[in-house]
């Protein structure tokens, strides 16, 4: 049985991983020049459009931007997924299936307002979260008063909930599912038949299925599968599925925050209503800078590049040490420090003996009710700068666990 919200410390559910490592550290000097790991701020140059667009459009910052975003936003948006995923092309429609967002995590954060207010007469209310998770899913549950249901999500199940294992007790009350493909941390991708089912459950329950899909440009061989193609491909309907998706990792813009959520049409109608009360617009300025880096592939490729020459770094430098595996989306590692004392010490050992600031798993983790915390033995690493970074970073990592 899954506890219900009441068991959690809110102060456990909604601290930042980042606040806590911070304080792990504090009063450690590092062994060498820092290298920050911990936080997935890519590094990438910025694109080259950013700059003249934004000065060409610099007094818009003084007008109140529409909250559905203007008209070029949207349609740019509609034309990348018409790309990124071909059987939408012609499928989706600009005012009816689009949002732009403040970021990704201000969606993922707020559209649970309206996903609750879908089921007013569910009783104790779910969430399903993946365990480990993105901090957001769980800060909407409890600001929304739902109770998050963590899935166990480690390597003995691909790094994916195991959906045949939730309790259709459960299922019946759950109003929202966060579903991040490619994963974070452990960089797992769900594949078409794994989504297909986690639609049909979000169906058959009627709950809404939100898909994090904001690594989904990361990555070394395949272009992941998107929920939304996979959801028109098998009944050539959106409904209850939503993507999330940001120029954050895909552009290396996540000072920009700007991203946008997409889906069924009547959950989107409503959460337009709802933001459009509750939530921030995205600046005149910024929607124009989005516009045209959804337009444009020639950054990205050239983003993604890099990622995959620090993961050819990772190969040859790491092997198989600390159960590496190259990540099929993303740019973490998900490392295995149980045999250096988990991964709360791995960070401070290797913060003080190299200068590499790591993130321990268990801040991206709520203990599972037998007590366990599924990333206690792990460390998140971030493959976020370039080349000659990344070799340093790593070469003294393996230096000083041996």
């Amino acid at each position: 049985m899954l506890p219900d919200a009441a068991l959690y410390r809110l102060d456990d559910l909604v601290r930042s991983p980042f606040a806590r490592l911070t304080l792990l550290l504090e009063g450690l000097t590092p062994g060498a020049p820092p290298i920050d790991l911990s936080l997935g701020e890519p590094k990438a140059l910025i694109p080259p459009f950013l700059g003249p667009t934004l000065q060409e459009h610099l007094s818009e910052f003084g007008r109140y931007p529409p909250i559905k975003g203007i008209h070029a936003l949207r349609q740019a948006i509609v034309d990348w997924m018409g790309r990124r995923y071909p059987i939408l092309k012609g499928r989706i429609d600009a005012d009816a299936h689009v949002l732009p967002l403040n970021g990704s995590r201000e969606g993922l954060f707020s559209a649970i307002f309206p996903a609750l207010a879908r089921k007013p007469k569910t009783e104790r209310p779910a969430v399903l979260i993946p365990n480990p998770f993105y901090q957001a899913y769980a800060a909407a549950a409890a600001a929304s008063g739902a109770t998050p249901a963590f899935l166990p999500s480690g390597a003995d199940s691909g790094f994916l909930p195991e959906l045949e294992a939730i309790d259709e007790a459960l299922l019946a009350r759950t109003i929202a599912f966060y579903l991040c493909t490619p994963s974070n941390p452990q960089g797992a991708v769900a594949g078409r038949a794994y989504l297909a089912r986690a639609i049909a459950l979000a169906r058959r329950f009627d709950f809404l299925l939100f898909a994090d899909e904001c690594y989904s440009e990361i990555y070394s061989e395949s272009p992941p599968r998107g929920a939304l193609e996979t959801a028109y491909g098998e009944t050539a309907s959106l409904a209850n599925v939503v993507s999330f998706q940001s120029l954050s990792k895909r552009s290396g813009l996540p000072g920009l925050r700007s991203g946008f959520i997409a889906g069924d049409p009547e959950f989107i109608a409503s959460f337009g209503r709802f933001r459009n009360v509750a939530c921030p617009q995205v600046p005149l300025p910024v929607q124009h800078v989005s516009a045209k880096a959804w337009a444009d592939e020639d950054h990205v490729e050239r983003g993604r590049a890099l990622y995959v020459k620090n993961f050819a770094i990772a190969d040859a430098l790491l092997g198989r040490r600390y159960g590496y595996r190259r990540p099929q989306g993303s740019f973490f590692l998900w490392l295995d420090m149980a045999a250096f004392g988990g991964g709360e010490q791995a960070a401070k050992t290797l913060w003080k003996g190299c200068g590499v600031r790591v993130l321990p798993g268990a801040y991206l983790a709520q203990a599972e009710p037998d007590g366990v915390n599924p990333g206690t033995g792990y460390i998140r690493v971030a493959l976020v700068h370039d080349a000659d970074t990344t070799s340093e970073a790593l070469r003294r990592i393996v230096a000083t666990l041996g």
